[in-house]
């Protein structure tokens, strides 16, 4: 099993497929780093040589930023848009979309479960209102000597 960018690639699928396992890299990423790197993307990982699998590993270490700086990175630059107060900082901060989607019909992967807010039936009304008059209230008397 092969390990580039503290990732370990599967083995069974070919190397242009299992290097998308890292994040940050994509599928016109893969090209690129396969052309630098002098492979064919159709070898599979388990027939890749350790000598191969570090030069994909320099190219990619060299040339991109990928996993944990990347990931840093972006949750710098959320952080970046909060603290300014735009409007994309806003949208991330109350987790709601921030290029412009509708959310009066969808945006349920951001906004999550549904709420019901509104009317309630008379019934669960009843139930979940607890009148004043009804409950005693006891006065303690403090005893002064």
């Amino acid at each position: 099993m092969a390990r580039i960018a503290g990732i370990d690639l599967p083995n069974d699928k070919r190397l242009d497929i299992a290097l998308t396992y890292i994040y940050g890299v994509g599928r016109t990423n893969v090209k690129a780093i396969l052309k630098n790197a002098n492979l064919d993307g159709a070898i599979r990982v388990n027939k890749l040589t350790d000598e191969e699998a570090n030069r994909v590993a320099k190219v990619i270490e060299k040339g991109y930023m990928v996993e944990g700086d990347l990931r840093q990175q972006i949750a710098g630059n959320i952080k970046r848009l909060r603290e300014i107060g735009t409007y994309r900082g806003m949208r991330h901060a109350r987790n709601l979309p921030a290029r412009g989607q509708r959310t009066r019909s969808n945006a349920r992967t951001r906004r999550g479960k549904r709420l019901t807010i509104g009317a309630l039936k008379k019934d669960d009304r009843i139930k979940t209102e607890t009148p004043e008059a009804e409950t005693p209230k006891t006065e303690e008397k403090s005893a002064k000597g």
